[in-house]
């Protein structure tokens, strides 16, 4: 009985050794494969910072020809973009005398914000309560005229003529 043991533990020990040796070939294997997926994440890595770099350049540039054609676009505003732009907002910001600077009336959008920046604190005395409409109607009656008139008698009326007020 003892030969068969002997026997038993020369196969286990056998055995066990090409357990370990197995072992070893598999975690050498997967070692080499984590290498390798290593290499590779760091080889994507740098392929995704490489088109990062290239799409923020691309964003940059597009924004800066975006700016650029936007300002084009408002230097060289025709009759109608400006008609149509001072119009709404004579509507909408009239109080404020946006539209005059819009047109290049300077002088008279600040007797308008002047008016009604001055109405504010007057409203204690009740004048301004009155004064503060002043510069709202102006306004509104001045876009609804830029918006009624053609692009033509609107042009020539106040871009080429520089009618300031109504």
């Amino acid at each position: 009985m003892s030969d068969d043991n002997k026997d038993l533990g020369d196969d286990l020990n056998d055995m066990l050794g090409d357990a370990k040796e197995g072992t070893k070939k598999a975690a050498d294997k997967v070692s080499e494969k984590a290498s390798e997926l290593a290499d590779d994440a760091k080889e994507l890595a740098g392929e995704a910072k490489e088109k990062a770099a290239e799409f923020a350049e691309d964003a940059k540039e597009t924004a800066t020809e975006f700016v650029d054609n936007a300002k084009e676009a408002f230097n060289s505003a025709s009759g109608d973009n400006k008609k149509v732009l001072a119009g709404v907002l004579g509507i909408i910001l009239g109080w404020a005398g946006v539209h005059k600077f819009i047109l290049g009336y300077n002088k008279e959008g600040f007797i308008l914000l002047g008016i009604f920046l001055l109405s504010i604190p007057l409203t204690c005395v009740i004048i301004g309560a009155f004064t503060i409409y002043i510069p709202m109607i102006i306004g509104l009656v001045e876009g609804i005229i830029y918006l009624t008139k053609s692009d033509e008698e609107f042009y020539n009326t106040y871009q080429a003529g520089k009618k300031p007020w109504f």
